[in-house]
């Protein structure tokens, strides 16, 4: 059983998964993605401008994501929901199954599985049935290509370049895997020869510019690299979104605990990395620091960074990888995949998958489309299930198309940090009905305001409707009493 460690986590992540896969659709944006995804496979094109809102309408927009989303799609038409469940759990599996292969080839398998445990404790709030999930598995491909390089004092094998052209049509993380070349370049200069590190570096330079020229290969060319330009430029609109926040210590958890025991253990041990690691490291460090979602990216990189160094300071994992015969190795890998297949198809079939409520007010807008508007304010979190169900946007997940003022006047209107904005965005842009989760200061509000009368409400979402004869209040008298 001894090298197989790979395949018993690739399944044990799998598994985890597939019987956790609500946890994987909680993100409404999933539902806009498969449905970008299904106009794509409609219309045999990628989308060039914004089809979908009312206040960008054929404004330009790309999808920098749009293979993963053709993918998503595919699968919901096929299986439902339990199609983008499997396909995402495939992908997790994937990802972890690869790093753990990559880890034991220099690691012993306990600390193999203690750096995999502690990747997926890290990425957990962020896997779920979208893009950037199905392109993890390339990420760690390609940065531990990258790394293996550094580690023989080599460059890249152009191999790799299919990984950047297949990462470039999956998401607009693929910008990072162009930019940790230099890093990874000069950490692998710094530690050859002195009379190799000429050759080293046009070497390295070589292959950055096919790798350049391989994220080019997209239906948008040149201009998926200045997509991700969009999103970086968001500026105070990105700290409030839950997933590009910083990283939040005002209580222990789970990245918490992870640095410490870290940095506990780096001290105990006395561990010791060359420079241009310790660079690269302090950099991931600070994205995730900076990024709640950069997290994910240390969790996985990490690992492939400190492998090698520490591998001469701890042992290797030789004995742990000791090869099982061919045979008897094809055996049991088809052995496993029946079995997978076999518990898919079963647990699938019994058990019913679905987004989660909270992201999908189904009863407000069965209403909402009853009323027959076509300007309704959303919330920002409706943006996914309103496309899904061929409503018309204010505003949705695709931030990028929508600019740093828009959003931060939108979530300052909705969560009253300036009710001014509220009343103007309802002027300004003809606002015909609100839809707004119930609970939200907005809606509070509107329940209260001349010329807005409630027209429905749940638990999860409000409508207000714009309606001149609506009066709620009565201007009080003044009382000289008082004075």
């Amino acid at each position: 059983m001894r090298g197989l460690l790979p395949l018993w986590v690739g399944t044990g992540v799998y598994a985890l998964f597939l019987l956790a896969g609500n946890h994987l659709l909680i993100d409404p944006d999933t539902m806009w993605q498969i449905t970008v995804g299904q106009w794509i496979l409609d219309h045999h094109a990628v989308p060039e401008t914004d089809v979908y809102s009312f206040t960008m309408r054929g404004q330009p927009w790309i999808s920098t994501q749009w293979l993963a989303q053709v993918a998503l799609a595919k699968a919901r038409t096929i299986a439902g929901w339990s199609g983008p469940v499997v396909l995402s759990a495939s992908a997790i599996a994937a990802t972890f199954a690869w790093l753990t292969h990559w880890l034991s080839r220099r690691l012993s398998a306990s600390a193999t599985l203690v750096f995999v445990a502690a990747a997926l404790a890290l990425t957990v709030p962020h896997l779920l049935a979208r893009p950037h999930v199905l392109a993890m598995p390339i990420l760690v491909l390609w940065c531990g290509g990258l790394i293996a390089a550094a580690d023989r004092r080599g460059a890249p094998s152009f191999r790799l370049l299919p990984l950047m052209a297949l990462w470039a049509n999956l998401h607009g993380g693929f910008v990072f895997g162009l930019v940790l070349i230099a890093p990874v370049a000069l950490d692998a200069v710094c530690n050859a020869a002195p009379h190799d590190r000429k050759s080293l570096v046009l070497r390295w330079a070589a292959f950055a510019l096919a790798a350049l020229i391989a994220a080019c290969c997209t239906p948008y060319g040149w201009n998926a690299l200045m997509a991700a330009q969009k999103i970086l430029a968001l500026g105070s609109a990105l700290p409030l979104i839950a997933e590009w926040r910083p990283a939040d210590f005002g209580s222990l958890g789970t990245f918490e605990i992870c640095l410490l025991l870290g940095f506990g253990l780096a001290l105990l041990r006395g561990f010791r990395l060359p420079p241009p690691r310790i660079l690269l490291l302090l950099g991931l460090l600070h994205m995730a620091l900076a990024q709640g979602r950069a997290a994910e990216t240390l969790a996985l990189l990490a690992p492939l960074l400190l492998a090698a160094p520490l591998a001469r300071q701890i042992g290797t994992g030789a004995v742990a990888n000791a090869a099982v015969a061919p045979p008897a190795r094809g055996v049991l890998l088809a052995g496993v995949a029946l079995v997978a297949v076999a518990a898919t198809t079963f647990y699938t079939s019994v058990h019913r998958f679905a987004p989660h409520t909270t992201g999908s007010p189904v009863a407000a807008v069965a209403v909402l489309k009853q009323l027959n508007l076509a300007r309704v304010f959303n919330d920002y979190d409706f943006g996914g299930y309103l496309i899904a169900n061929g409503v018309a946007t204010f505003i949705d997940g695709r931030t990028e198309l929508y600019g740093e003022k828009f959003f931060v006047d939108h979530n300052a209107a909705s969560g009253l940090m300036e009710p001014e904005n509220l009343f103007r965005l309802l002027d300004e842009y003809r606002i015909e009905a609100t839809l707004m989760r119930t609970q939200s200061a907005a809606t509070k509000l509107l329940d209260h305001v001349d010329g807005w009368q409630k027209a429905y409400a749940d638990d999860i979402a409000t409508i207000h409707v714009r309606k001149a004869a609506a009066v709620h209040t009565v201007e009080p008298a003044v009382d000289p009493a008082v004075r």
